[in-house]
């Protein structure tokens, strides 16, 4: 007479499954953080948009750009952080107020500080830039 065996996964099998499943937890993590730093990004793109609005309305009134974003003088009245605080802006003015480079940093220790486009930056004739790669994306 012939014993059946309780059915049951051997630890092999096991082993198998959790290893499967830690690659494409991996893989998932992996994707989610990219796409996180590309829908962080917009937040940096918008204070740099929003800043570029004023500086034009400021040089419509003036004939001249300001570097004075933000404080109680200030022409523009803006925040130099984003909306969500992933970024703090700054602004250039050379060539007699004629010329203007907008700046957005990765705040501190924030989540963006790992974003591999490192600052944005959006001139005067509307060119974009950043300093680190596009690796995860155009970063504009």
């Amino acid at each position: 007479m012939r014993v059946n065996k309780n059915g049951g996964f051997t630890l092999i099998e096991l082993m198998v499954v959790v290893a499967i499943v830690a690659l494409l937890a991996a893989l998932a993590y992996d994707n989610y953080s990219r796409y996180a730093f590309r829908s962080r990004r917009v937040d940096g793109q918008n204070l740099l948009t929003n800043i570029a609005a004023a500086e034009q309305r400021y040089y419509t009134n003036y004939n001249s750009y300001t570097s004075t974003i933000a404080g109680t003088t200030s022409a523009l009245g803006m925040k130099t952080d984003s909306e969500r605080g992933y970024y703090s802006a700054s602004a250039n003015v050379t060539s007699a107020g004629q010329i203007y480079t907008l700046t957005a940093t990765p705040v501190g220790t924030g989540p963006q500080n790992k974003d591999k486009c490192k600052s944005l930056t959006l001139t005067d004739k509307n060119k974009k830039y950043q300093t680190g790669d596009t690796s995860n994306g155009a970063c504009w």
